[in-house]
């Protein structure tokens, strides 16, 4: 089995019971520096006026942007932490569904930025939207004993 379809697989399983699971968003591919993810618009993303929500949008956007940070990095020396993310909604959809596209612009040691096009079924522009990462060094806590 190709291991960016196994990837896809195990980033869906690692988001049940969350915020990404419960707006329905699942993983469709993974390249280096590229990741895709799609997520419904029904009752669970839209406001009251039927209309894609956009903060369900942001959140669709910073998930492709921080899991792709995370899968660029050594995750048991370094922790990803957004620390920045802005979008522009240009469009709206009547679409079953929206896909995000998360491309690196940029991979510092400390710092990954990423563009993110959130496009409708008929491949529709509905946001750009850029997000910035931290990657900070994990620090082992020490306990000490009482």
């Amino acid at each position: 089995m190709d291991n960016s379809v196994t990837r896809v697989r195990e980033l869906n399983i690692s988001c049940r019971n969350t915020m990404i699971d419960h707006l329905g968003i699942e993983f469709t591919m993974v390249k280096n520096g590229l990741l895709t993810a799609r997520m419904p618009v029904d009752h669970r993303t839209i406001q009251p006026m039927k209309r894609l929500h956009g903060g369900a949008i942001m959140a669709l956007a910073e998930t492709v942007g921080s899991t792709g940070s995370y899968l660029i990095t050594d995750h048991k020396k370094q922790q990803v932490v957004g620390i920045e993310i802005n979008g522009n909604h240009v469009g709206n959809t009547a679409s079953d569904y929206v896909t995000a596209t998360a491309t690196i612009l940029h991979k510092g040691k400390t710092i990954h930025v990423w563009d993110i096009r959130v496009t409708d079924d008929e491949d529709k522009l509905v946001s750009i939207c850029r997000m910035t990462n931290l990657i900070m060094e994990n620090k082992e806590e020490k306990v000490e004993n009482e």
